[in-house]
């Protein structure tokens, strides 16, 4: 057995590294690309079973891979003891938005707010390489409704509209605990991180989508350029960045 798992971390190895040396175009100066492997194989995933059972219910609801979605998952159970609401932007189908409202539904003074324009990309500027407006707009309320009713969810609003332009007298006086921003543009996300970090709970998450991924450079120059004196952020390798709020 030990001369099998030789073999086979050898071929993975050069498997790997073939795929590293490929190389990506960078489509925005400064920020260039390469395919990242990691050797890592622990797989924390693979015996939560709440998890599995709500991730193969939503998986045909969002674009984000299964990594991505239980770093969602976990990341909203670790912040559930705090005081706050909770909140994803760019909603699409509502796979990631079921899947965080389940993670956070222990916790039953916390709202959870789903937020979409369900008309597609908004804002897309000259700091985006791919996408130009519209994009994503294959979906509506009542598909993200439905899912919701799938599992049993009532601790969710939706809110249609662009976030926070046409929910900022709604949403200001509350306090966030969790925020998952995943609107694909770089004017979007720094219009709702800059309305959310003030009112982010001492020890909340914010999560970027997308951040790191060909074609999203906006997002990934907007993380780079984030720089909180009372938070911590890092670049996960898995197409998240993820700022935490360390004090006031």
């Amino acid at each position: 057995m030990e001369e099998f798992y030789k073999i086979i971390h050898s071929e993975r190895r050069q498997l790997i590294n073939l795929l590293r040396s490929t190389k990506f175009t960078s489509l925005t100066e400064g920020i260039y690309h390469e395919q990242i492997i990691p050797f890592a194989t622990y797989a924390p995933w693979a015996n939560d079973e709440e998890f599995l059972m709500t991730y193969n219910v939503i998986k045909d609801f969002t674009l984000v891979d299964k990594y991505r979605c239980y770093e969602l998952w976990h990341a909203a159970k670790q912040v559930a003891r705090l005081q706050g609401d909770v909140i994803e932007i760019g909603v699409w189908k509502g796979g990631t938005g079921a899947l965080i409202t389940k993670a956070s539904k222990s916790n039953s003074n916390s709202n959870v707010f789903l937020c979409d324009t369900f008309e597609g990309v908004v804002k897309a500027g000259e700091n985006d390489s791919r996408y130009k407006g519209g994009e994503h707009a294959d979906t509506n309320e009542d598909i993200v409704k439905g899912l919701l009713a799938t599992l049993k969810l009532s601790n969710a609003t939706i809110l249609k509209g662009i976030f926070p332009d046409d929910y900022r007298s709604q949403m200001e006086t509350k306090t966030y605990k969790f925020c998952h921003i995943d609107v694909d543009v770089y004017s979007s996300a720094k219009d709702i991180f800059d309305f959310i970090w003030p009112r982010m709970a001492v020890g909340g998450v914010v999560l970027f989508d997308d951040c790191g991924f060909h074609g999203c450079d906006g997002v990934t120059r907007l993380f780079n350029e984030i720089d909180v004196a009372n938070g911590f952020k890092i670049y996960n390798l898995n197409g998240h960045g993820i700022v935490t709020k360390n004090s006031l």
